[in-house]
């Protein structure tokens, strides 16, 4: 089916039959005309002006071309389809390949964790999880994208599932220092050895598996007093040593998943190959590759502090060069092959098309740009107006305050009401807020205990997820067991559920709820928390489907996956209905295909406070980004403590510092500015005295936000009016530069920024690669490089290494506070000179719906490289509250002067812009 002019449906199905569902991903029809349908040498050929697609009679092979001709994308061999049996319905699961051999640069498929940029040669697995974020869709440097529409859970790359090292599912063999099949295992209690015994698996991934542990190697422990879902920290001293040799039975890269908690280190014929530590209620993947030689062993050591932490080793044998150099789609549950080929001429256009399928991106309003304050968590009201008051006093520029969970009383989770002890009047908090400047978002969940109204009214029209308190045959019913497995971390352990969000009345009613409760009170904004649904902490795949489903819609393990976006999808719509000329913001920790049209920013979650997971970030939301979801963020600072942050010991007080520091320069220019996280407090004046390198640092960087807010709003409205992504990979840009496609560690921040986050302790210069294309100058320094080489950048502290390309024009505003601030509309235009420019400023009223309408406007700069002219354009378009006379600077770097960026840098000439024409000379 023809979808557009570069818009292709493919569907295949086992038995030929094509009534399927309607899609809960792509709205948009598909068109009737404008393309042709021939049959030509054994082939059928599906034709628009610009991109068509063969159907070989033979073999039902599908093969993309451009409007040149050329190739881009090609199925190898038919797909596969296997019978599944889901809640006593027939499904299959899928595959489809693509592209074998392919040297292309692969990219989005949503958030990850990994470090992962370019995804060619990749194993990537779509579940949603906190931090981990599905979104079927994948754009090539070839410059077209493939829209997965599957809503179970995917593997792209290789379609095997990873299984246990040991289990006997892949061909490495392991043996213990006897010789025998699986590992030693020795456990400590402090110095002592408490146990020794030979184990098929490492295997301690979730709660069932703890059962496991030898009684004689068990640690007391205490309840934990931060975090969630834990089963406490230990008193004593854990440590598990696993030995063992590994034979493969395949020459090539053998890949590991390490799946922990804890601190963990893995050795590889005595070599550290990794090092990691992660809070024990959310353990993740951790991938490492091993080039291994069929029967050569590797000696493998694995030291782990638990901590009453979780840990298991998984294992896939390597696949032909071929394959894994592929495109591949494998998915568990569906209905049948189905996805949709978007052609372009280059990555923006691929990411429009996609969004012509899913819905466009919604503008946000204005504050959402600015600075966001958070914490795990505010438990008065005082405490969120004393911190919005003390901004304002200490003039750091603040837009937003965040009250997270933890409002209500204790045992009314999912109440939408306010502990009258703690926040005595919501509404004037609200208003005090608003007061001073500022918005204030509230955290709210899909989760309801079982006690309260809201619960037993959305239970009554079956809208409630009911397997949170059911638990199944075969588990133990021991009091501790069930609180550990089916209570949540609050106080004694309360019983709850997630509602149905594909239950139309159920999602109205929650939404009547929340609206009743909290909305009519005048809060802002919305963060819907937990959404994948996240039950509970360590529950393996299995038990989350089981405990999900079945939904109204179906089955959970074929919709996996879709729970954020049909949640967030039901929540925007009433959203919209209850203030219809307000933009909406949500917040969402998890999302899929076609977020984006429902006002939503996502963010990495509860990411750990670790200069590797900093690192992370950069990958996960460039990917995310080229994904066709442009407003992200992350938690400053990171948002779960190793305990020597977490007690403040004075040692280590340096790094949580520059740790901090680093993630707010990244922050800064991250598509959102947010800083979140538990304990220690993350507020600016909490982390660094006033007047002291990192205080000054910390202010610099909050400032230079607001002035760049004019740049920065732009690339936000051009989200919706030219599907534009604001952080983008250095393929984007540049993809002909190969070099760039696998730069994990930089990306750029609109057209003109090229950003390079610090991600090691103590660094103080760092490697910078400048893509072949451009020029670029260093926006610390004025410092003027050519582009296609790598140069070491200096980094000190207080400074983080930005480019800026030559031609850029950067426009800045004047100090302020919050944009809510009313100015006097006065600019100053950064021309980075070396190369023509141009850049179209937009404005409007900042948090109408009136955009949609044509309220705004537009004034088009544009810089001659040969003529050493910039020209002001007429003013284009109008909005109530426009600004209708301004004085605009002009401050020009050139390429033999080293002139840094300064918030109050002087101006080489200035006008008077009345929205008429200008053109200066400046030579």
């Amino acid at each position: 089916m023809v979808y557009g002019d570069r818009l292709i449906r493919v569907t295949g199905t086992p038995d030929g039959s094509f009534n399927l569902p309607p899609s809960l991903v792509v709205n948009k029809q598909p068109v009737t005309s404008g393309f042709t349908v021939i049959e030509r040498n054994g082939e059928v050929v599906v034709a628009t002006p610009l991109v068509s697609a063969s159907v070989r009679f033979r073999d039902g092979n599908v093969r993309f071309t451009d409007a040149n001709g050329e190739v881009d994308l090609e199925e190898t061999g038919p797909g596969s389809f296997a019978p599944v049996t889901l809640d006593g319905k027939p499904f299959v699961a899928t595959r489809q390949q693509f592209n074998r051999n392919t040297d292309e640069g692969l990219f989005g498929l949503g958030q990850h964790q990994n470090g992962q940029m370019n995804y060619n040669g990749e194993d990537v697995e779509l579940a949603q999880h906190n931090m981990d974020i599905a979104v079927p869709f994948l754009v090539s440097t070839r410059n077209y994208g493939i829209l997965w529409d599957n809503y179970s859970i995917t593997r792209f790359g290789n379609p095997k599932a990873y299984s246990f090292v040991g289990e006997g599912k892949t061909s490495l063999r392991v043996t213990d220092e006897g010789g025998n099949p699986g590992f030693t295992a020795q456990y400590f209690l402090g110095d002592r050895l408490a146990a020794k015994r030979n184990e098929a698996t490492v295997d301690y991934q979730y709660i069932d598996d703890q059962l496991k542990w030898p009684a004689e190697a068990k640690a007391q422990t205490v309840t934990a007093t931060t975090g969630q879902n834990t089963a406490g920290n230990a008193v004593q001293t854990q440590r598990v040593i696993w030995t063992g040799k590994l034979t493969p039975g395949m020459t090539g890269l053998n890949r590991f998943r390490l799946y922990s908690s804890s601190y963990v280190k893995v050795f590889a014929d005595g070599k550290e190959v990794l090092n990691r530590w992660r809070q024990n209620w959310n353990p993740w993947y951790h991938n490492l590759d091993l080039p291994m030689t069929a029967g050569k062993p590797v000696d493998l050591r694995i030291e782990w502090e638990p901590n009453a932490g979780y840990i298991a080793l998984l294992h896939n044998d390597p696949l032909p060069e071929p394959d894994r150099r592929s495109i591949s789609f494998a998915s568990e549950a569906g209905k049948a092959i189905d996805y949709y080929y978007v052609g372009a001429g280059n990555l923006d256009g691929v990411i429009s098309g996609y969004r012509q399928l899913t819905g466009k991106s919604a503008m946000m309003p204005k504050w959402a740009y600015g600075f966001w304050q958070s914490r795990q968590r505010y438990n008065t009201q005082a405490e969120v107006t004393g911190v919005v008051a003390e901004y304002r006093k200490r003039g750091l520029p603040l837009d937003n305050i965040v009250q997270d969970w933890f409002y209500w009383p204790e045992d009314q989770w999912g109440c939408q009401c306010f502990d009258a002890k703690r926040f005595p009047d919501p509404d004037k908090m609200v208003r005090d807020v608003h007061a001073a400047g500022g918005r204030i978002m509230i955290s709210v969940w899909a989760k309801l205990y079982e006690n309260t109204e809201n619960f037993k009214e959305l239970d009554a029209v079956g809208g409630m997820l009911r397997g949170m308190d059911t638990p199944s045959p075969s588990e133990p019913t021991t009091p501790e067991y069930i609180k550990a497995s089916y209570r949540d971390w609050v106080g004694p352990g309360y019983r709850s559920g997630f509602y149905d969000p594909y239950n139309k009345r159920a999602a109205d009613i929650f939404w009547r709820q929340v609206r009743d409760g909290i909305a009519s009170k005048g809060f802002d904004a919305w963060w819907l928390d937990s959404d994948e649904p996240d039950f509970h902490s360590n529950l393996s795949i299995d038990e989350r489907i089981r405990r999900m489903g079945p939904f109204a819609a179906g089955p959970a393990a074929a919709l996996f996956n879709t729970y954020p976006l049909v949640h967030v999808d039901n929540f925007a719509r009433n959203l919209v209905e209850y203030k219809p000329d307000v933009r909406p913001f949500i917040l969402t920790r998890s999302g899929f295909a076609g977020i984006q049209r429902s006002s939503a920013a996502l963010w990495s979650g509860d990411v750990v406070s670790r200069w590797d997971d900093l690192k992370d970030q950069i990958s996960a939301g460039v990917n995310l980004s080229m994904s066709g979801i442009p407003n992200w963020t992350t938690d400053i600072g990171g948002f779960a403590l190793e305990s020597r942050y977490e007690k403040g010991e004075r040692q280590h007080l340096p790094e949580w510092r520059e740790l901090n520091m680093r993630w707010f320069q990244f922050g800064a220019f991250s598509p959102l500015f947010r800083s979140h996280g538990e304990a220690p407090k993350r507020e600016i004046y909490e982390i660094a005295p006033k007047g002291s390198a990192m205080y000054r640092a910390m202010e610099y960087y909050d400032k230079l936000r607001y002035r760049l807010m004019p740049y920065i709003y732009t690339l936000g409205a051009e989200t919706f009016h030219k599907d534009a992504t604001i952080m983008r990979g250095l393929a984007m840009d540049f993809p002909a530069d190969r070099k760039g496609w696998d730069v994990k560690d930089q990306y750029l921040f609109g057209p003109a920024f090229m950003v390079a986050p610090v991600t090691s302790f103590g660094a103080r210069s760092r490697s910078v690669y400048l893509p072949e294309g451009s020029n670029w100058y260093e926006f610390n320094t004025g410092r003027y490089q050519g582009g296609g080489r790598t140069i070491t950048a200096a980094a000190p502290f207080e400074r983080m290494p930005v480019f800026v390309r030559a031609g850029s024009i950067v426009p800045t505003g004047p100090a302020l506070q919050s944009t809510a601030e009313r100015s006097d509309g006065s600019l100053t235009l950064n021309v980075y000179t070396g190369a023509n420019g141009s850049f179209s400023l937009y404005e409007d009223d900042g948090t109408s719906r009136q955009y949609l309408n044509g309220a705004y406007s537009r004034i088009p700069v544009s810089w001659n490289e040969a003529t050493k002219t910039l020209t002001i354009g007429a003013r284009e378009g109008k909005y109530v509250g426009m600004q209708g006379t301004r004085r605009i600077g002009i401050r020009l770097y050139r390429p033999g002067t080293a002139r840094p960026f300064a918030l109050d840098g002087r101006a080489d000439r200035s006008v008077t812009y009345t929205g008429q024409p200008v053109t200066l000379t400046l030579r």
